[in-house]
């Protein structure tokens, strides 16, 4: 899908921009740069702002004309950080990019189309999109370095790739990371525990099996309403086996499986 995606930039004057463009792309997985009557490109300034994403510099398509840079595109969104005279329909970037995935999966072509960094787009130009796309900024400070505006929408357009092909963002494997090891262990696993406990408590002299004096049953009920979590369950029974080998002059032994 997101090689149907193109990010169009017209008539760039700073080639530095055309790297950073690059570079934002590459992050997020876009690959199709067009270049639209650019003042300076190629560029040296280019490659060394790309940091890397040179192959999206090399592969980029220059044309003369947005009409050239349109070819075959069936959704066209082009950024605006002005009012127009006429009301055109109008997205934020994160319903700019859930759009164009939509429209992607459907087999259709998108264009994300970005003006000049004095002007941006003309009336004219920006009448050529079906949405017009505004990145809302602080009102107070609201103009956007060229390359910084393609990160924001680059950025969201990834983010609406991972949700469509189902894979977890970096926040939800951390969410799934710590729901698994919140989750509490099983009566099985607790009664594996008190024998480990037992035994290494037996080992170390502190439990005396002939004279328990009820040591085990509070140490049952101490853990038993601790309500100990898997993960905690392993650190514990880690600690228990570090005390085995502690007692047996086996310690700085320890292998990975121990917790």
């Amino acid at each position: 899908m997101l090689d149907r995606i193109r990010v169009v930039l017209v008539n760039t004057s700073h080639p530095g921009n055309i790297g950073g463009t690059a570079r934002a792309m590459k992050n997020m997985g876009l690959s199709r740069l067009v270049l639209v009557d650019p003042e300076d490109f190629p560029s040296s300034e280019a490659v060394a702002r790309a940091s890397g994403a040179t192959d999206i510099l090399d592969s980029a398509q220059v044309v003369s004309t947005l009409e050239e840079a349109l070819v075959g595109c069936s959704l066209v969104l082009g950024t605006s950080a002005r009012d127009r005279r006429i009301p055109w329909p109008l997205l934020d970037p994160r319903e700019c990019a859930t759009t164009s995935l939509q429209h992607a999966q459907q087999g259709g072509e998108v264009a994300l189309v970005f003006g000049r960094e004095y002007a941006g787009l003309t009336n004219e130009e920006l009448q050529r999109c079906q949405f017009h796309v505004h990145i809302p900024a602080n009102p107070e400070f609201s103009s956007l370095n060229l390359a910084t505006a393609v990160q924001v929408l680059a950025y969201e357009v990834r983010m609406a790739w991972l949700a469509a092909e189902g894979q977890p963002t970096k926040q939800e494997k951390l969410e799934t990371t710590a729901m698994l090891n919140s989750m509490p262990v099983t009566a099985d696993e607790l009664e594996r525990f008190y024998t480990h406990l037992e035994s290494t408590l037996v080992e170390i002299g502190f439990l005396d099996p002939e004279k328990p004096r009820h040591l085990m049953s509070r140490l049952r009920r101490l853990y038993g309403r601790a309500g100990v979590s898997k993960l905690e369950m392993n650190i514990l029974r880690g600690i228990l086996t570090e005390t085995q080998k502690a007692s047996r002059g086996e310690a700085g032994k320890r292998s990975d499986d121990d917790v």
